[in-house]
């Protein structure tokens, strides 16, 4: 058996072949989530937020102990010092809080260059200060703006679900 360290998490290779993130469980397999994303440095902690996006849930952890939500993904809540710390699902609703335009980057499937390519941090109603990043699907450019609202949709990016935000009608909060 061979054991790779990866930060806070254990990679073990069986004589096998068959990969898994020490204490992870699901009917999602830890191959399965390798195979998904293979670019992405899956740990113990971040195995359940991407078994969540493979089921279409945006998921982030949250302190059982004090209530705190953090990311990325930890196993020791930044407020309280707990160890009792899980994914858990966010609303998927929140506000733009910051926007850049991509005119030029890597070949990504669905990304077209030649218009400008939003990508958002959202801030969640969850929590003040809990953020994520994504692009905004639905709306032409001149439309994204700090302050609009914005809801949850889900893309799909060589058959892995992404999350993306839509805009909500009615534009700023």
């Amino acid at each position: 058996m061979l054991w790779l360290v990866s930060r806070s998490s254990e990679l073990v290779v069986t004589d096998a072949g068959r990969r898994d993130l020490i204490g992870s469980t699901g009917d999602i397999t830890d191959d399965d989530l390798i195979l998904r994303f293979p670019n992405l440095q899956l740990t113990r902690d971040s195995a359940a937020i991407y078994r969540g996006r493979l089921r279409r849930r945006l998921l982030l952890n949250r302190c059982s102990s004090c209530g705190v939500w953090h990311d990325p993904p930890s196993p020791i809540c930044p407020a309280c010092w707990s160890r009792e710390v899980a994914a858990a699902e966010v609303q998927g609703t929140g506000t733009v809080f910051s926007v850049i335009f991509l005119y030029q980057g890597p070949p990504t499937e669905g990304v077209d260059y030649a218009v400008p390519y939003p990508v958002v941090v959202i801030e969640l109603d969850d929590q003040a200060g809990l953020r994520t990043t994504g692009t905004v699907v639905g709306s032409p450019s001149a439309a994204i703006r700090i302050g609009c609202r914005a809801s949850l949709e889900w893309i799909e990016r060589s058959g892995v679900p992404m999350p993306a935000w839509r805009l909500k009608t009615g534009g700023r909060s």
